[in-house]
């Protein structure tokens, strides 16, 4: 469960990991100095929005980062013990006049602060065992790359606790003449490779500051080895510990972006062994890139260092920054980098992928409402003999343009053993962008809501339901080719959009197509397929791509009256955008940082993984792409709307998980502002498997989930969701009384899903809106009939058109009720329109679940009332 922070120090015990040795702590030397009496004249602030590690803490709400993110009313606090410490790498080495700490309440008695030029040699600047909490400026004379407060005893019985820590200083003075620093700027820091030779020398061993460990490239011509230092930085020196095999020709270069390289040494006459080069040149990116090798093996480097001096330029350091801030104090934030340690990646030659697969799968089969995100991203080649069972927060997706550009003979597989054969939770999981021929002829992707099926190719037939053909309430397929068959068996509703398939057999209630070749003619209600020859307005979900080693995300082009995949020829329309125009997003990372990367013209890839935030993340700049990996999760902490649209064209959301926070948001998606008015059907605003759930992981509270104000907007696939199971799960205790209020004209919604609201599940207000696919349930949980009474009406509709409206039109709506607090609760219909010819709805129904709770009509008064217990719907076709 995350926690978010705390305002106030709360009354309940924390939870303390196990305590760090002293010794380890300790290290470096311990001298009780005090302060400094003379003032210093350099007090610049430097680590504000530096990266930031601890030894604890308390719980997701305090990270590190909190208390170099400006922000005093963020913080970062530990485990509640002794021998804690917090430290900021301030990117390049520094002298140090004056640290200042913002203690919570819960501070350090006896701390030190401490400096250090490798993060492991420690040399303590100032020691005090009397500290009287408070906010304490400390003039102190020291130099290094690290600071840290080093804990030795707590004042409270919780842990150390800083809303902010701040060190002053200067770069220029500890490297008089732009000097070549001694410290190793590469060690430690994320590292990657055009190839490795097996799974035992990664690249991340040539940065790890052990000679015993090694990075080897694939046995060919070119390779590469880049090192991301974290901010833009003066090189002075590279040193190249090569192993036997060596690279006879390479270059050093160096990149701002990492996809624009300047080369600073080259040689073609290297003899390996021990190289120490001197050179001149900057940049946040370095790599070793190889032309022709020694030896018939690949390259291998046992170290790959680089070495930095520092200038300043009007007081502004060149060191940039990883952190975020944009202060006078700190460089431009960097674009691009590694996908951090959550994103796996596969090629072809990657040893032991089915173990890494099962490892994570055997994680996350039933963590419903874990903290676990995961992506697996396949390189363009072929694999054989894998079975991917995909669990919760996981995604499973290829890396090429097209998805027969990665191929998996074998089985990529949702199935339902952990809930003894029942598919109605597989909830929060995708598979995109690949081709798999199934080992027995047929795949199985038996999920519920939230666990997309897109741009797939699958060279055989699909099932839809569990093994055993149990219980099944999903889903969602667009973009995708099915040769076969795709069996849906025991699912309950499913759409699917801009396909190719073979056939489609079987249907329960609600059963709908949209622009799908081979899709069965339109039947409903014998048997329920309504189908549509063409999706009115589609564009589909970005997506990240390599091109050659580059990875850039594809952003397909919008398409009107589309029919099967855009990829039928093989290069789709659209634009690709270099990673470098993107701040990839990883823990540490806070709102303001994020507000910062925007501001500046960066987009967003959020790598998987759980995000507090503490601010709206406003995105304020037409056509900027916002994309999640393996469902990362935006958790608002303190009440604020967790992400924000300007009315500007062309902004596209993907891939997010919203989770309301304990505080109440009055929503978490809103997308344009109130009285949003611009027309943007020429390059509209898209929202693609973005899902908001209130409640399950925490007692989480939001008065809308999603809110849509700016015209032409497409919703494409979310479920938006009040939590019936989970902690923090009751009518008073994950309150929410809306799931969508759109205000907008000529929004379309592609596969709509939303659930169990206090009131309106959906509302529309805006003109000409269009909804192809609803599915609904009623708030299982209300307590009796007085709680959803709607004035003199039954209960409220779970879509509602208002009486304003004189135009709208939804196809394929079903809305279902099963009051298990109160089963003699009565409603009067599914489905409140006005009464005009231009507001019309196609093959509507509403279900009572076994008879708890029962509907009296399914669209007004039009309609049968519900069959008691006998879970048989109550079909309309046409109304009016």
């Amino acid at each position: 469960m995350r926690l978010t922070p705390a305002r106030s120090r709360p009354a309940t015990a924390r939870r303390a990991p196990a305590i760090l040795g002293a010794a380890a702590l300790l290290a470096g030397t311990v001298l009780a100095l005090q302060p400094a009496t003379a003032a210093h004249a350099a007090d610049t602030l430097i680590s504000q929005g530096r990266t930031v590690t601890a030894s604890s803490q308390e719980n997701g709400g305090t990270p590190a980062a909190y208390a170099v993110d400006g922000d005093t009313g963020t913080r970062w606090s530990s485990a509640a013990s002794d021998q804690q410490w917090l430290q900021v790498d301030l990117g390049s080495q520094a002298t140090i006049s004056k640290v200042v700490l913002n203690w919570e309440t819960a501070y350090g008695k006896a701390y030190q602060i401490q400096t250090s030029n490798d993060g492991t040699t420690w040399t303590t600047v100032y020691s005090t065992t009397t500290s009287t909490g408070g906010n304490e400026t400390l003039n102190v004379s020291g130099s290094g790359r690290y600071v840290r407060m080093n804990g030795i005893t707590r004042a409270t019985g919780y842990g150390y606790s800083l809303w902010e820590f701040q060190v002053f200083g200067s770069f220029d003075a500890t490297n008089p003449g732009g000097s070549c620093g001694t410290a190793n700027a590469a060690q430690g820091r994320p590292a990657t490779a055009s190839s490795q030779e097996n799974a035992g020398t990664p690249a991340s061993s040539a940065v790890d500051g052990d000679t015993g460990t090694r990075w080897s490239s694939a046995a060919s011509d070119p390779q590469w080895l880049q090192v991301d230092l974290g901010a833009t930085q003066q090189i002075c020196q590279v040193v190249l510990n090569w192993e036997t095999a060596y690279g006879k020709a390479y270059q050093i270069q160096t990149s701002d972006n990492g996809t624009t390289w300047t080369t600073v040494y080259s040689t073609t006459t290297s003899t390996g062994g021990n190289e120490t080069l001197n050179v001149s040149g900057s940049g946040r990116y370095v790599r070793m890139n190889g032309t022709a090798r020694a030896t018939g093996y690949g390259y291998s480097l046992w170290e790959f260092q680089v070495h930095t001096g520092s200038s300043t330029t009007g007081g502004t350091t060149t060191g940039g920054t990883t952190g975020g801030s944009t202060g006078g104090t700190t460089g431009p934030i960097q674009g691009g980098g590694d996908l951090g340690p959550n994103v796996i990646v596969f090629d072809p030659s990657t040893p032991n992928i089915q173990a890494k697969l099962d490892q994570v799968f055997q994680q996350q089969e039933s963590a419903q409402f874990g903290d676990g995100r995961y992506a697996f991203l396949f390189k363009p080649g072929t694999y054989s003999n894998l079975n991917a069972q995909i669990g919760f927060y996981t995604s499973i997706a290829g890396l090429g343009l097209s998805p027969d550009a990665t191929q998996i003979n074998g089985d990529v597989t949702v199935d339902a053993g952990w809930f003894n054969g029942n598919a109605t939770q597989n909830f929060w999981r995708s598979a995109e962008n690949f081709a798999v021929k199934p080992v027995s002829g047929s795949d199985r992707w038996a999920v519920a809501q939230a666990a997309p099926f897109r741009r797939m190719h699958v060279e055989g037939d699909l099932n839809l339901a569990p093994n055993g053909y149990g219980w099944a309430s999903g889903g969602y397929i667009a973009d995708s080719k099915i040769d076969g068959t795709v069996g849906n068996y025991s699912q309950q509703q499913w759409y699917t959009r801009d396909s190719s398939i073979g056939g489609f057999s079987n249907g329960v209630w609600n059963q709908v197509f949209s622009g799908v070749q081979g899709a069965p003619a339109q039947s409903f209600p014998n048997p329920p397929y309504t189908t549509l020859g063409t999706t009115p307005v589609s564009r589909e979900k970005p997506f990240l791509y390599l091109d050659g080693s580059d990875y850039k995300v594809f952003v397909p082009a919008k398409r009107t009256n589309a029919s099967g995949v855009d990829w039928a020829s093989g290069t789709p329309a659209g634009t690709s955008i270099p990673l470098s125009q993107f701040y990839v997003v990883k823990a540490g990372a806070t709102a303001a940082t994020i507000n910062a990367a925007l501001a500046q013209g960066l987009n967003l890839l959020f790598t998987p993984g759980v995000y507090h935030v503490d601010q709206t993340i406003n995105i304020t700049r037409p056509d900027t792409v916002v994309l999640g990996l393996g469902l990362a999760t935006v958790v608002p902490d303190n009440g604020v709307t967790a992400i924000k649209v300007a009315d500007v064209d062309g902004v596209k959301l993907a891939g997010l998980l919203l989770d309301a926070g304990t505080v109440n948001s009055p929503t978490l998606l809103q997308v344009g502002p109130d009285g949003a008015s611009a027309d943007h059907s020429a390059d509209p605003t898209s929202v693609q498997d973005v899902f908001v759930r209130v409640g399950g992981a925490r007692a989480g509270s939001v008065t809308t989930g999603m809110v849509i104000n700016s015209n032409n907007t497409l919703i494409d696939h979310t479920w938006i969701w009040r939590a019936d199971h989970g902690t923090g799960v009751g009518w008073n205790t994950n309150p929410s009384d809306y799931g969508l209020l759109v205000h907008g004209n000529d929004v379309l919604a592609t596969g709509l899903f939303v659930e169990h609201f206090k009131k309106y599940d959906v509302e529309w207000s805006g003109e000409r809106g269009r909804t192809i696919f609803f599915q609904n349930e009623i708030a299982y949980d209300a307590p009796n009939q007085a709680a959803v009474q709607n004035g003199s009406t039954l209960g409220y509709a779970a879509y509602k058109v208002d009486d304003s409206v004189n135009t709208h039109e939804a196809w394929g709506v079903g809305s279902y009720c099963n009051f298990t607090a109160d089963p003699t609760i009565r409603m009067d219909h599914g489905f409140e329109v006005p009464d005009k010819p231009n507001v019309k709805l196609h093959d509507a129904l509403v279900v009572s679940l076994g008879g708890m709770g029962q509907y009296n009509h399914v669209v007004n008064s039009t309609g049968s009332a519900t069959s008691g217990t006998s879970t048989v719907p109550s079909n309309v076709v046409s109304y009016p």
